[in-house]
């Protein structure tokens, strides 16, 4: 049984400024936008990370859920944990984890060779939690959120190379780590002082929270080639915090040299 994070998704009042900042600091490019996220209320843009994407949702009408997101947690911030499962039966079985863990399934779709399951953030406490498992279950190609192949032109890793780690924060990070533990399956682990989950490629580091925003997805950590580029981009873009963090769309981005 085997998750590996695919994507994460960010949420934002305004989407192109925040595509504009992601771009220019991160050194990536844009590969995809998916109208079907119209039905949402939203609407999106996704850009490779490695094998893996970064996605942006800003709404465009009154009463969407990315909408009262973003005054739940004062602005834009940490949205969605996309994973992707190595088979149909380890979908099901997380799936029925958090049915038993009394966790909501806030959205699901079932098609011919396509599932995808998100959790109620509500529930998770920190952010969705969403699972696919597909026809490949192909951890570095096809991936239906980007329309499946055809992204592979636009994977940049000069400047930064991969995610290492999602911190979720909250007012107790021990509870939150043991529903995230129970609902995924994996068991977590003491690293230094820090509280992980281990998936397949990155580790959920669970943290306290101590920026006034609540519960929520916090901080990425990305291994980066160029960090002298980002930091330069992110003095232009008013982003910079230190030579170790830059911030975009209400999120610490922790760099770690590749």
């Amino acid at each position: 049984m085997t998750i590996q994070l695919r994507q994460i998704c960010l949420v934002a009042e305004k989407l192109e400024p925040v595509l504009q900042d992601l771009t220019a600091i991160l050194g990536i490019n844009r590969c995809f936008v998916d109208p079907g996220v119209g039905a949402f209320g939203l609407e999106n843009t996704l850009m490779p990370i490695g094998r893996n994407f970064l996605e942006v949702v800003a709404p465009v009408k009154e009463g969407t859920a990315g909408g009262r997101y973003l005054e739940r947690r004062s602005g834009d911030g940490g949205y969605m944990v996309i994973t992707q499962a190595d088979s149909l039966e380890t979908f099901r079985t997380v799936r029925q984890r958090a049915l038993d863990n009394g966790v909501r399934i806030a959205h699901e779709s079932n098609r011919e060779d396509w599932n995808l399951c998100q959790l109620h953030p509500g529930d998770m406490k920190a952010a969705f939690l969403e699972i696919e498992a597909d026809a490949h279950n192909d951890f570095n190609g096809h991936w239906h959120p980007v329309g499946g192949l055809g992204w592979e032109d636009k994977v940049k890793q000069d400047v930064t190379v991969d995610y290492l780690a999602v911190e979720l924060q909250s007012p107790d990070p021990a509870e939150l780590s043991q529903l995230w533990s129970d609902v995924t399956g994996i068991a977590a682990e003491l690293r230094g002082t820090d509280i992980v989950v281990p998936l397949n490629n990155v580790e959920l580091r669970f943290v306290e929270a101590t920026d006034g925003r609540g519960a929520g997805l916090g901080g990425l950590d990305v291994a980066v080639a160029d960090r002298d580029a980002i930091l330069r981009a992110a003095k232009d873009r008013d982003c910079y915090v230190s030579d170790d963090r830059v911030d975009i769309c209400g999120v610490r981005w922790n760099l770690r040299d590749a």
